[in-house]
């Protein structure tokens, strides 16, 4: 059995292998679950909050993406060298500290927004900090997860995971926009029932903070060899130049998921502009969304180290793209839901499989900086929205997800065409696919079996 980097065994990640919850029985991942959860939670609320707020400040669906814009174009910046922390330096720390950061910058928000000060401007400077801070943390948070619980157990670890976000989806829109119109008293442009909201998400990152505190697990560094930062960071570029694989997969994780996620990030231009709906409404969406994606981590979590998942992955971004049509010709509000349930369970298993099957693929001691490129990618999602976010505003909202669902499939198409051997990949450790061994350089071969 494999050992964590902090040299201790993780002999409960194989004992329970076929229990839909088995890595939770791991007291530090039962722990690092709880911060995400709560992290989870405080995430979506602020982005129902923050949403809601922008479109009613401006009523532009360009203004949504130039805030996602500004909290993921530090990504771009900062990412890699986020990446060569991780592998270099205690994970633990890292994590804590960026969770304080991002609490005390919640606060300080929400302060701005209960006394009625905030502008437009506020968000775009609030966005580029803590997409700053968070391209510093999240390629050590994304480590972990197969040092704590190891590589039989990542699959699982990778869907339960999936299911905090998604979980958080389903509650955390609902108490989000039901708090908002409550103590909005009707008035839905009143700051006061966002403000108290935003007070709320930062309770919830305190408590995250808390979970990620209790961890044994340190995070020992990964790479201890001399070399200066430019090395490393070339060193990750090289590695992922050469994997044709993890390259092919590290695409698949941004391009046409970033057409497949245009309806969750528009969902406030959709519920206004189609079904007409308030604040409540839109959290019934992001909930249903949010159901659907539950069911799939679930149901990936139970199925666990499944076979053929590379035609797993390309079924599932079809049925995806075509739920993602009907979505977008919806007129109602329940047939919205219906069908925004079945998009994101495709999205939820095609999103949690890729990455599961790079954490896998890519050797331990790289793994922080080819996490940190992964994000520096996801940092060009809004880039992506962008022409959507135009069509949305210059034609309309259904006409922009119809393009999105199209380039979702035709995306995916391509990469079949251009990486065919991502279609052949099988449990994803390598040794056991038929795309040979220096095109997957994850585990050992007796490893693998």
């Amino acid at each position: 059995m494999r050992q964590t980097t902090d040299g201790g065994m993780p002999p409960d990640a194989t004992m329970f292998r076929s229990d839909m919850f088995s890595s939770l029985r791991i007291r530090d991942f039962k722990l690092l679950w709880i911060s995400n959860l709560a992290a989870s939670f405080a995430m979506q609320m602020q982005m129902i909050a923050r949403g809601w707020l922008i479109y009613d400040m401006t009523g532009s669906p360009l203004d949504l993406t130039w805030v996602m814009l500004a909290f993921m174009l530090p990504s771009l910046v900062f990412s890699l060298a986020g990446g060569v922390i991780a592998d270099r330096m205690r994970k633990k720390p890292i994590m804590v500290a960026s969770q304080l950061l991002n609490t005390v910058a919640t606060v300080l928000l929400a302060t701005i927004i209960y006394n009625g000060d905030v502008t437009f401007a506020h968000f775009i400077y609030f966005g580029l900090f803590n997409g700053t801070v968070l391209s510093f943390s999240m390629p050590a948070r994304s480590a972990v997860i197969p040092e704590i619980v190891g590589q039989d157990s990542v699959v699982n670890a990778m869907a339960l995971q999936s299911a905090t976000f998604n979980l958080a989806r389903i509650l955390g829109p609902v108490a989000a926009g039901g708090l908002m119109a409550y103590l909005a008293g009707g008035n839905t442009s009143s700051t006061l029932g966002v403000g108290i909201v935003f007070y709320l998400i930062a309770l919830l990152y305190i408590v995250s903070v808390v979970a990620t505190s209790l961890l044994r697990y340190t995070g020992k560094p990964s790479r201890t060899e001399p070399a200066g930062m430019i090395d490393d960071v070339l060193e990750g570029f090289r590695y992922m130049r050469h994997e044709r694989v993890i390259l092919g997969l590290l695409i698949m994780g941004f391009l046409p998921m970033t057409f497949g996620f245009t309806a969750m990030f528009l969902l406030p231009v959709f519920n206004a502009d189609v079904i007409g709906g308030g604040p409540d409404d839109l959290s019934f969406l992001v909930a249903a969304m949010g159901v659907g994606a539950l069911a799939g981590s679930l149901a990936l979590a139970r199925l666990g180290d499944i076979g053929s998942k590379g035609r797993v992955l390309f079924v599932t971004s079809y049925l995806w793209a075509a739920f993602l049509v009907m979505f977008a010709i919806s007129q109602t509000l329940w047939l919205a839901m219906l069908f925004g349930l079945f998009t994101g369970l495709f999205g939820s298993v095609m999103g949690s499989l890729n990455m599961s099957v790079v954490q896998l693929a890519i050797r331990p001691e790289i793994r922080g900086r080819v996490m940190a490129i992964m994000w520096m990618a996801h940092g060009l999602m809004p880039v992506g929205i962008i022409p959507i976010s135009w069509l949305a505003e210059v034609v309309s909202i259904d006409i922009a997800l119809l393009v999105s669902a199209f380039l979702l499939a035709a995306t995916m198409a391509l990469l079949g065409f251009v990486y065919p051997e991502l279609k052949t990949i099988d449990r994803g450790h390598g040794a056991e696919d038929s795309v040979p061994d220096t095109q997957v350089p994850g585990a050992s071969t007796q490893e693998a079996r």
